[in-house]
């Protein structure tokens, strides 16, 4: 496992981490990794209610899950026009237990979650890491380039740039805090930000991987739909900066969460 330390590239780098909006089976607490879903009307409102907190930040890159309620996510909230396709964003893999709740799942394995166990023909943990280590070699990269600024935030811009391969290819006090919004900044001063849309399971174990407590840390970080995340540094230290609030700066409760714990 790294270490959460490391050299600071020279601009500083935040990882925005924004959560899809909702979908029929979020909503019903059933696995979905590869089933391609749309958002529900109500996870279009979740991914329209990004675009106030994202609109005049400049990002270095902007980039999505392919699948449709990521990619539609971004496009809501006014970066579609500037996204590119990251494959290694897709939601983890959960083989012969997509679609179904973890509630099912414990009928045969009573002490089951996805961090511990991980999914029979699908990905575990060590697998899903791997994933999560290439997202930040990736943006560590970008973040040694010189600085530029995306196209400018649109209502629901399209996903021009599908490629992934490289060619084509940043402090805040408090975890619960108002995320700010801030003027587009280009200079040789500005943090690198990145922006990557995606999935629970998958920006969980990405944070976790980010402060070097391995994929499975994620257990740690509940992120609901519609959720930010911003990952960055306090001085040279990998740190986690906000975590699951939205643009109004509430945070975001999982529909499976509860008193007794949070669907893993």
């Amino acid at each position: 496992m790294k270490s959460a330390a490391d050299p600071r590239p020279s601009r500083g780098l935040e990882l925005w981490l924004l959560r899809h909006g909702a979908t029929e089976w979020a909503r019903n607490g059933r696995h979905t990794g590869r089933t391609d879903l749309p958002l529900l009307a109500e996870g279009e409102d979740e991914a329209r209610s990004l675009a106030p907190l994202l609109q005049g930040l400049a990002f270095t890159a902007v980039a999505t899950s392919p699948l449709q309620r990521a990619r539609r996510t971004c496009e809501l909230a006014g970066l579609g026009a500037a996204a590119q396709i990251w494959d290694d964003l897709h939601e983890w893999d959960y083989g012969a237990y997509e679609g179904i709740t973890t509630a099912e799942i414990r009928r045969s394995q009573s002490d089951w979650t996805i961090w511990s166990h991980g999914c029979p023909a699908g990905e575990d943990g060590a697998a899903v890491q791997i994933r999560c280590e290439r997202v930040i070699a990736r943006a560590l990269a970008l973040a040694g380039e010189p600085p530029r600024q995306c196209p400018p935030n649109t209502a629901a811009g399209s996903l021009l740039n599908t490629s992934d391969s490289p060619a084509s290819s940043g402090s805040m006090d408090s975890p619960s805090a108002p995320l700010p919004t801030r003027g587009p900044m280009a200079n040789s001063e500005a943090p690198c930000r990145i922006a990557l849309f995606a999935h629970g399971h998958l920006l969980r174990s990405l944070a976790a991987t980010w402060l070097g407590l391995g994929a499975q840390g994620g257990a740690l970080l509940v992120l609901g739909t519609g959720g930010v995340g911003v990952l960055g540094y306090e001085r040279q230290q990998r740190a986690l900066l906000r975590w699951n609030v939205t643009a109004a700066g509430e945070r975001r409760t999982p529909q499976n969460a509860t008193s007794a714990g949070v669907r893993p």
